[in-house]
Order: structure tokens, then C-alpha cells, then sequence
């Protein structure tokens, strides 16, 4: 059916065209724009694919030349998130994320409520410079290997106080210490790699049905297994490249309002790294109280006195772990100098109260923050491993030892870069360039005059709750591309800043933390196993509810000094005046 959808809606801006004749330039565009919605939305073909609709469809119908919807499938943006995957291939190469992880881990404890604090911070930390899907499939292993010590050092207990246990369905398995050998061989294979292996659905089956040492195992199991998922999407939030809805929403309003400047990476750490902290912490309260309940003390002790048995294992198998990285490497040292630099760079180049080391330059406006990483990012693949005058060897990944083996290959680049997520986005900002020159996005506006009567935060409460809901079944940039020029026409219609509107929606829109298909992250912890969907409804809900409390409050408080909300821009004045000529 969905294929048939293209060529049954043709006859609409024909229809429109016969009716209202000078409406045919809006009437494409709209059919566009319906065209490539329902195919997100549905996901009959791969999102990527989809993105590529307005490529064909807006020259055939004359919205736009081939070579202006051309231009906009390759940004500003894209070359950004390019030079950030170089840095982010280079972490994972190295195990950098795997020693900020255990390190994390072992200050926090293995406390049931301090381990699921300490994951959530190594989660958000790395989730704010590498994808949210890649920084869920390098902490969930470490997270289960954790949470298997747990379980089958709670089997051998039981089984030592005579209780009856349920051991795993394998006949190999017949004894206390098989049992202990058998776990610990699972351990270790979790460990020994951060690859991206998700269980099968019938060891998935097979692990619900079982039984659990205690039924406070697997509420831990549940806390933990979801507690990485939410932090991944908090940690998201933090930069413009944490997540590609973020980049969504910066190349768009850059390319609508050119004369803004206000959006960069400063500005936009300082407005959303509050908003993370607070996330971070009721997240961490509201999981806590949904399955570990309200004992705090005994949950988040840090006392040596007050551990148990099974956590002094724990804690011995999280140092064990840690000692097997040995002393940290020189790539790592690379790495991580790199990382500070391109943080460090971002932050200065314009930070607004001072100036920044654009100022350096006689032309202005020629530097941004893709020039960094794309910079930090080439140099990546020139720098060797090894270091200079040592004779000591590196594991490159090579049969032979090249002495002077780069940082990273482009193998390495090319096995992280969401080739996929970089055509979708190019998708969006065609859509959008197309409702700008057709005039669609101004009639949108006025249909929606209104809601003039309305108070500006009761608009931006409408459009989180909006988007928050709708991205629970779609994905998540799909989502944000479709309402991106929607809310900015109410906007300058209803003569609202523009951002009062826009970066809230944004925000919420990577609140799809409901069911499994919200979003990868989603899928992949809940293929572990732990977690039902009805345990993801029920938490997922409040996190939700949580993350539009948050950012309804950021936005009424400190945002408003922060981007001057309480006046209509001249930058959006201008560009009102310009969509309605």
C-alpha cells in the first residue's frame, strides 16, 4: 500500500492548482513534504532512502533546481560530525571509553545505587561526543558483565544456604562450581571486546523465563539495563553533535536565520548542560524508587562495612577488569589530548564575552566549529601510533607491525560513520529549503494565527508535549525534521522568538524512551533481556515526563537572558519580512 502512496497523491497539487491557481508552488511543496513523512514515518524503506525523495520530487515539479536540492544534502554540519567520528573512532580503537567506564565504576562502588549512578555518568559523559547508539553498545557489555557477577554470585550463595535455585538451561551445568566457571566464562566473553553483539531472541526468551537468584536481582538488573539508555539520551542533549537531531536543528535554523549568530557550541553547552545535571540526577532518584525503592542508606553506602559479599566480588571483578588495560598508552594519551584540544577550540572560538581566536583573522565568518573538528580529525589519520623513538610495539590491527601506522584508518572511520543519518539529515534541510522558496512555510504560519491568543510558554509546553509524543512511534530526526518549520513559521507569525520554540522541541524530541523502536538505544538494552516492554512504559514515562518538566523550566529561566527571549529578534523580523515578499 505505502508503495502506491507516491502516485495516488500526485492529483493533489494538481487539484489545488485548478482551484487555486497561484497556490501550485505550495501545493508541490506540501505533497512533497506528505510524500517524505509518511515514509519516515513508516519506515517502508530504509529512512536514508527516504531522505532522497525531495532530490527527484522538488525538480519535477519545479520547487527546485537538481542542483539546489544538491547543495543541500552536504553542510556545514556534515563535515562537523565528520571530523567528531574521527575522534570517536580513535576512543573506541583504543579502549579509551572502556577505561573512563571502569574508572567511573570502580569510584562509584558496587552498591546497587552507586553502580547505577557511576554507569549513568560514564554514559552521559561519553554519550556527549559520540553517538548515543554507539555509546549504549560499548557501556552495556561492561554493564552486563557487572550484572552477571552479581547473578551467579547470588546463585552460589543460595545454592550454600540450601536454597533451591534455578540454574541455566544447559546440561553442562551440574554442579555449584560448574555453575561459578560457567558464569565466569560469560563474563569473560562480555569483556573481552565492546563489539556490538546482540543476544539472539532465544536466549532472550530463555533469560526472561529463568529465575533470577533473588527477585531484587532483577530489579538491579532492570534499574541498570535501563538507567544506561536514559543516560545516553541525557548525555545527548549536552552538545551539538551529541545527537543528529541537534545538528537537525543547528544547520536549519542557521540556514533560516543567517543573521541570528546566537546558536553555537558554547551557547548551546551552557543552556543544556544544567538541563543534564538535573535529568541526571531525578532520572537516577525516579529509577531508584521505581526498583530499588526509597533505602537509600543501604543502597548508596559508601562504607566498607556496610558491603556484601557479592559486592566485594563485584568490586574485585571491576578492578580485575581495569588492571587487564594495564598502564594507560600513548594512543590513549593522543586521544585524549585531542579530545580536551577539540573542546577547548569549540569553546573559544567565539565565546561572546570575550573574544575568541577567530579574532585572530582579518576575515570573519570564514571559521566554525566543523573547521576544528575536521582539522583535529585529518591530523588523526597522520600522526603514528607508536611513539617517537620508542621501539616498543603497538597493536594496530595489522599482521605486521608498522612502525608508522596512524592514529586511525579510514576502515575505522568508515565502520562509525552513520553514512545513513548524514543523507537523512541532507534530506531534512532540502525539505526545509523547499517550504522557504515555495512560500509553504509563511501559509503555514498564518493558518495558525489562532493561537495568537495564547501565552508564549503555553505554546512551547504544547509543541514538547507534541513532538515528545509523536517521536515515541517515529524516529527521531524524521520527527524533528517535519516539525522544525512548522514551529518556526508559528513562531513568526505569533511573533515569538524563534528559539523560545525551537530548541525546546528539540530537546523533547529525543525523549522516545518509551518502547524499543523509540530509538536504538532502546532496542539494543532491550535485547539483553532484563527489561519487558512494560517495564520501559512504565519508567520511560516518567523520564519523560521529567525531561519536559526540565526543559520547560530551562526555558523559562535561564534561557531567557541566555538567547534574550523576551523580544521578537530583528534577525526574525527580517526574515518575516523577506517570507512574505
Amino acid at each position: 500500500v505505502l508503495v502506491c502512496i507516491s502516485p495516488l497523491v500526485i492529483p493533489v497539487p494538481l487539484i489545488t492548482h485548478l482551484k487555486v491557481p497561484s497556490f501550485l508552488q505550495e501545493a508541490c511543496c506540501a505533497y512533497v513534504l506528505m510524500v517524505t513523512a509518511v515514509y519516515w514515518v513508516s519506515e517502508a524503506v530504509p529512512l536514508g532512502a527516504a531522505a532522497l525523495v525531495p532530490a527527484f520530487l522538488y525538480p519535477l515539479f519545479g520547487v527546485l533546481k537538481s542542483s539546489e536540492v544538491a547543495a543541500e544534502y552536504c553542510k556545514d554540519t556534515t563535515l562537523l560530525l565528520m571530523g567528531v567520528i574521527c575522534l570517536a573512532a580513535s576512543i573506541e580503537k583504543w579502549n579509551l571509553h572502556k577505561r573512563i567506564a571502569l574508572r567511573m565504576v570502580m569510584i562509584a562502588g558496587a552498591k546497587p545505587g552507586m553502580l547505577v549512578l557511576g554507569f549513568m555518568c560514564c554514559t552521559v559523559f561519553l554519550s556527549m561526543w559520540l553517538s548515543n547508539t554507539s555509546t549504549t553498545a560499548m557501556v552495556m557489555p561492561i554493564a552486563e558483565a557487572v550484572l552477571q557477577q552479581l547473578i551467579c554470585t547470588g546463585l552460589a550463595d543460595s545454592h550454600n544456604d540450601s536454597e533451591t535455585i534455578e540454574a541455566p538451561e544447559d546440561d553442562s551445568v551440574k554442579s555449584v562450581s560448574e555453575l561459578i566457571f560457567f558464569c565466569s566464562q560469560v563474563q569473560t566473553g562480555e569483556l573481552n571486546g565492546v563489539a556490538i553483539q546482540i543476544p539472539n531472541m532465544k536466549q532472550v526468551k530463555s533469560r526472561r523465563d529463568s529465575q533470577y537468584p533473588t527477585k531484587r536481582d532483577h530489579m538491579i538488573c532492570k534499574c541498570l539495563s535501563l538507567s544506561i539508555t536514559y543516560a545516553a539520551t541525557i548525555g545527548g542533549l549536552i552538545t551539538i553533535t551529541g545527537t543528529s537531531t541537534n545538528l537537525i536543528f543547528a544547520e536549519q535554523f542557521n540556514t533560516r536565520y543567517p543573521d541570528a549568530k546566537v546558536i553555537n557550541f558554547g551557547t548551546w553547552f551552557i543552556f543544556s548542560f544544567p538541563i543534564a545535571i538535573i535529568m541526571l540526577v531525578l532520572t537516577w532518584l525516579w529509577l531508584h524508587f521505581l526498583f530499588l525503592g526509597c533505602n537509600f542508606r543501604e543502597t548508596c553506602s559508601l562504607s566498607k562495612k556496610r558491603k556484601t559479599r557479592r559486592e566485594m566480588l563485584s568490586e574485585r571483578r571491576i578492578h580485575e577488569e581495569y588492571a587487564k588495560l594495564g598502564p594507560i598508552s600513548y594512543p590513549e594519551v593522543v586521544t585524549g589530548v585531542f579530545f580536551v584540544l577539540m573542546t577547548l577550540l569549540w569553546f573559544t572560538r567565539e565565546p561572546g564575552f570575550v573574544p575568541g581566536w577567530t579574532s585572530l583573522f582579518e576575515k570573519k565568518g570564514y571559521r566554525t566549529d566543523a573547521t576544528v573538528s575536521v582539522l583535529l580529525g585529518f591530523l588523526l589519520f597522520l600522526i603514528p601510533a607508536r611513539r617517537p623513538f620508542s621501539s616498543s610495539k603497538v597493536n594496530t590491527g595489522k599482521n605486521d607491525d608498522d612502525p608508522l601506522a596512524p592514529m586511525i584508518t579510514w576502515k575505522d572511520f568508515q565502520k562509525l560513520m552513520p553514512w545513513e543519518i548524514v543523507i537523512l539529515v541532507g534530506g531534512g534541510y532540502a525539505l526545509a529549503a523547499g517550504c522557504k522558496v515555495s512560500g509553504l512555510s509563511v501559509w503555514i504560519g498564518r493558518q495558525l494565527e489562532p493561537m495568537s491568543g495564547l501565552p508564549p510558554w503555553a505554546v512551547t509546553l504544547l509543541a514538547c508535549l507534541l513532538v515528545s509524543a509523536v517521536t515515541e512511534f517515529a524516529s527521531n530526526p524524521a520527527t524533528l525534521t517535519v516539525f522544525l518549520p512548522i514551529l518556526s513559521a508559528l513562531s513568526e507569525t505569533l511573533h515569538i522568538n524563534p528559539l523560545q520554540t525551537l530548541i525546546p522541541s528539540t530537546m523533547c524530541v529525543s525523549f522516545g524512551v518509551m518502547l524499543p523502536v523509540g530509538n536504538p538505544p532502546n532496542a539494543i538494552v532491550f535485547s539483553y533481556g532484563h527489561v519487558q516492554i512494560s517495564d520501559m512504559v512504565k519508567a520511560g514515562f516518567g523520564v519523560n515526563l521529567i525531561g519536559v518538566a526540565v526543559v520547560m523550566l530551562a526555558i523559562t529561566t535561564w534561557g531567557v537572558p541566555l538567547f534574550n527571549l523576551t523580544e521578537f529578534p530583528t534577525w526574525a523580523v527580517t526574515r518575516n519580512i523577506t517570507g512574505i515578499l
